[in-house]
C-alpha cells in the first residue's frame, strides 16, 4: 500500500475501539526526554542501568523494539511528532529553524475537539507553542538546575531540579482537569538526559562504585566508511570540554567552567562539591594521558548521563503513581519516548544525528489499560511520524490526509491480524555539518539491510544489521552484495516517492543550499 493513502487507513478493529471510547474518551500522557538511548532503559536488551519506572510502562503495556527517528536531532524531530510528517514536509530541517506553529499540529486539532492541551518543559523550536490551553517551556534547552519557564505572560523561574520541577507542574495541571472533567493532552517534556549532564543532588554520588565497559567500537578507526567519519567533532576523547562536559574545574581552587554552578543555591552547591571535589582531586593527582584519559573522560560522562536517566525514571514512575492514586490511570494512555538516540561510547562518541543504530533508534513504550495487553511486544518498523495519528485515532478524531506517519493501535492492539504496515523507514539529516562534523544524509532502512547516501560527498554505505550489529562493515560495493544493493537502491526511491521527498544535492532544500555554498567558501 503506497504510504501516504495508508496514513489516512484505521483499521476496523482499531475503530472499534476508538467508537467503543467515545462516551469517555481516553486522557494522554506523553512522556518525552531528550537524547535517551535506549542502551540506558532496562526494558530493552543490553543495558547498563535499571529503569524501574519506564519499565512499569512495558510490563503493563508495550514496548516497541524497533522505533526510530525521522531525522535525529532535536527540533525535527519534535517537529516530526507534532505535525506526523518527515521534516522536508513540516519544514523543520534543523534546530536553526523556527517552527511554523500556523501549520497542521496534532494538539490543535484535539483542541478543537475538545481536548484540553498542554505543554510543560522542553520545546526548543524558537516559536511559540500553538494548540495549548497551556505551555510553559524551556528557553532554548533549558538548565537542570531551577530552571526558567517562558509562558505567555513572561519569564519565570522555578527552584529545584528540572525533571522534577517538569513533573511537579504537570502533576497539578492533571489535577486541575481532573476537577473540571475534561479530556487531557499532557506533553511532560525533560531536558535530561541532554548535554550537560547535571545530576540531581541526590545521585550525584550514584554509581560511584561501578566501572561500566568501554564500548567495543570506542576506539573505532571508521576505515571503509565514509570520508566524513573521522573529521567528527563529537569525540569524546578529543571534544569534550573539562568544564561543562566533565565537571572538572580549571583547579581544585576555581570552580570556574562548572556550567551550573552559577545557579545553584547555597545548599545545592554544597551537595555538588561534596561529591564532585574527591573526584576531581584524584583525577589531577592521577595526571592521566592518553587511553587511560580517554577512558576516564568516558567513565565520567556514562556515570553523569546516567546519573540523569535516573531522575527521569523517578519521575516516569511518580507519574504512574499520580494517575493510579488519583483514579486517572484506567482511561488515560501513558506513551514514554525520546527525541532520538544518542552515542554511549560506540565509535568513541558522545551525541546524535547519523543514521547509525545508536542515534537513529529512539525508545517508544505505551500502555492503555484494558486495549494493550500487558507484556505486549511490537516488532515492526514504527517512526516518530507515527505518534500524531496514532493519538488521534485513540481519541476518535479522523486522521487528516497530509499526515505520512501511520497509527500504532492496529499493530499494538492486535486486533487486526492482517494490517498493510510498513517494510522500510526514511531518514534524512539536513542540519549544518560544521557543528559536529556531521555529513547531509539520507537512506532507507528494511528489518535487515540499511543503506545510507552521503550525497555531498556523493558516497554510499551498506550494512547488513544481522551480521555486523556495529556497523563497521561498509558492504556498498561489494559483489556479494551486489543484488541486496540493488534491492536497497530501489527502495530508497520508492520511500523517497511515496513521502515525495525531492530534496538532495542535486535539488537542495534552500536552507541546505545555502550551507553548501558556506562551506565551500570556507574551502576557499
Amino acid at each position: 500500500m503506497n504510504i501516504l493513502k495508508a496514513s489516512a487507513f484505521v483499521s476496523i478493529g482499531a475503530a472499534t475501539l476508538a467508537a467503543a471510547g467515545a462516551e469517555k474518551r481516553p486522557n494522554i500522557l506523553f512522556i518525552f526526554s531528550d537524547d535517551h538511548a535506549v542502551k540506558s532503559i532496562s526494558a530493552y536488551d543490553g543495558s547498563l542501568n535499571q529503569t524501574p519506572g519506564i519499565d512499569r510502562i512495558a510490563k503493563e503495556g508495550a514496548i516497541f523494539k524497533n522505533s526510530f527517528c525521522a531525522n535525529s536531532i532535536c527540533a525535527p524531530s519534535r517537529a516530526c511528532i507534532l505535525t506526523g510528517k518527515h521534516s522536508h514536509k513540516n519544514g523543520q530541517l534543523g534546530n536553526w529553524v523556527r517552527f511554523d506553529g500556523s501549520q497542521f499540529t496534532f494538539p490543535q486539532l484535539m483542541q478543537k475537539n475538545g481536548y484540553a492541551t498542554a505543554l510543560i518543559g522542553k520545546w526548543h523550536l524558537k516559536s511559540d507553542p500553538t494548540g495549548f490551553d497551556k505551555w510553559m517551556v524551556y528557553p532554548g534547552q533549558g538548565r537542570y538546575y531551577n530552571p526558567d519557564y517562558l509562558t505567555p505572560e513572561g519569564k519565570k523561574q522555578v527552584m529545584g531540579y528540572a525533571p522534577d520541577v517538569t513533573t511537579d507542574l504537570s502533576i497539578e495541571w492533571m489535577k486541575e482537569q481532573q476537577k473540571v472533567g475534561k479530556p487531557f493532552v499532557m506533553m511532560c517534556q525533560y531536558k535530561a538526559p541532554h548535554r550537560t549532564w547535571s545530576p540531581a543532588p541526590r545521585h550525584l554520588n550514584k554509581y560511584d562504585d561501578v566501572t561500566f565497559p568501554v564500548p567495543e567500537t570506542f576506539y573505532d578507526n571508521f576505515e571503509g566508511r565514509n570520508s566524513d567519519l573521522p573529521k567528527h567533532k563529537m569525540g569524546i576523547a578529543k571534544h569534550m570540554r573539562m568544564g561543562y562536559d566533565l565537571k572538572v574545574p580549571q583547579s581544585m581552587d576555581n570552580d570556574k567552567g562548572i556550567f551550573e554552578m552559577p545557579r545553584m543555591t547555597p545548599e545545592q552547591k554544597t551537595a555538588w562539591k561534596k561529591a564532585y571535589d574527591p573526584k576531581n582531586k584524584a583525577f589531577f593527582e592521577a595526571n592521566l594521558k592518553g587511553k587511560e584519559l580517554a577512558e576516564w573522560k568516558f567513565q565520567r560522562y556514562i556515570k553523569d548521563y546516567l546519573r540523569c536517566v535516573a531522575a527521569v525514571d523517578e519521575n516516569v514512575n511518580r507519574l504512574q503513581d499520580f494517575l493510579k492514586e488519583s483514579g486517572l490511570e484506567e482511561n488515560t494512555i501513558v506513551i514514554y519516548s525520546s527525541d532520538q538516540g544518542f552515542y554511549l561510547g560506540e565509535h568513541g562518541w558522545f551525541d546524535k544525528r547519523w543514521m547509525y543504530e545508536e542515534s537513529f533508534r529512539m525508545p517508544l513504550v505505551m500502555k492503555w489499560p484494558g486495549k494493550i495487553k500487558p507484556g505486549t511486544v511490537v516488532n515492526e518498523l514504527v517512526q516518530n511520524i507515527d505518534y500524531a495519528p496514532t493519538f488521534l485515532e485513540a481519541c476518535g478524531i479522523e486522521i487528516p490526509e497530509e499526515i505520512q506517519g501511520k497509527s500504532l493501535l492496529p499493530i499494538v492492539t492486535k486486533t487486526d491480524d492482517k494490517v498493510d504496515w510498513r517494510d522500510a523507514l526514511y531518514y534524512h539529516y539536513y542540519d549544518s555539518p560544521s557543528e559536529h562534523g556531521v555529513a547531509f544524509q539520507e537512506g532507507v532502512r528494511t528489518d535487515r539491510y540499511k543503506l545510507i547516501r552521503f550525497y555531498e560527498l556523493n558516497q554510499w554505505e551498506l550494512y547488513d544489521l544481522k551480521t555486523d550489529k556495529n556497523e563497521t562493515k561498509n558492504l556498498y560495493g561489494n559483489p556479494e552484495y551486489s543484488e541486496i544493493q540493488k534491492m536497497m537502491m530501489k527502495k530508497l526511491k520508492e520511500v523517497k516517492n511515496n513521502y515525495d521527498a525531492k530534496y538532495d544535492l542535486k535539488n537542495p532544500h534552500p536552507n541546505v543550499k545555502k550551507q553548501i555554498e558556506k562551506k565551500k567558501k570556507k574551502k576557499k
